[in-house]
């Protein structure tokens, strides 16, 4: 029983490895316009990974609730659920942002050539993302509002855009989402946050009083509110209102405390 919660973790891990193939398809599918100019773009089946970076962090949340529910939580089992989310919710996230950088720079002149040092930055978010998980494993002050913007968070918002690109419609998203600078912005915004001490709160109820969790009833009905009238183009909607609420809240009493198990 006690390796149960593990078997989910591994589970999210599969997952997130899942995700990385999907990524990495040999090229970019190329087609032409009427007036024959060649038009690069993704990966056809990148959304794929999108899936699956949103079923591992099903899993992920799950297995903190099978720990607690099983009374199975472990040391192994916390270090073992931050190796999961390092690949998850920073390797795979970092390959989507590597693809979409080399599809913006295709659409230069010889942008094919260009150097790879210009894709390199994609993976400052895994190494933010793991340090921001090796400081929660050692940190025992984290109340219920994390320190820096939790790795899945920043996971599951990298996922959207495949999903924004393919399916959304938008011409104004598809070039902001085809400009490298946007790219090379959004790395360092989302590597700091989670870097950073900034105040987050966790997404758990210790009572479900719309007083004690206002901020969060509230992110909820904005979250369905978006998904209804945006689809896709909601997550980062979502993700930047996660992040004004958290500020905006005051900090709990700091007698709260929320287990290592729920999402970092």
């Amino acid at each position: 029983m006690k390796q149960i919660p593990n078997i989910f973790t591994l589970l999210n891990l599969f997952f997130g490895c899942l995700a990385i193939v999907f990524i990495l398809q040999n090229g970019m599918v190329a087609t032409s316009n009427e007036g024959g100019d060649l038009i690069l773009m993704l990966p056809e089946r990148i959304y794929w990974a999108s899936a699956f970076i949103g079923i591992a962090a099903v899993i992920d949340f799950l297995d903190g609730f099978v720990a607690r529910l099983l009374k199975a939580s472990s040391e192994m089992g916390k270090q073992l659920d931050s190796l999961a989310d390092v690949v998850s919710f920073g390797v795979a996230p970092a390959m989507i942002v590597y693809q979409f950088l080399r599809l913006s720079f295709a659409q230069q002149p010889d942008g094919l050539e260009i150097s790879a040092a210009w894709l390199l930055p994609a993976f400052i978010i895994p190494c933010a993302g793991a340090y921001r998980l090796a400081r929660f494993n050692i940190d025992t002050e984290q109340s219920e509002r994390f320190k820096g913007v939790p790795i899945p968070a920043v996971g599951l918002l990298t996922a959207s855009f495949p999903l924004i690109y393919w399916y959304s419609g938008s011409e104004t998203a598809i070039t902001v989402l085809l400009n490298q600078w946007f790219w090379f912005a959004y790395i360092a915004i989302v590597s700091w946050l989670m870097v950073s001490t900034l105040p987050m709160m966790a997404l758990k109820f210790k009572d479900y009083s719309f007083i004690n969790n206002m901020s969060k009833y509230l992110l909820i009905l904005a979250a369905i509110a978006c998904a209804i009238f945006l689809q896709w183009m909601a997550v980062p909607l979502v993700f930047a209102i996660y992040v004004i609420l958290s500020l905006a809240t005051k900090a709990p009493p700091r007698d709260v405390v929320v287990p290592h198990d729920v999402t970092k």
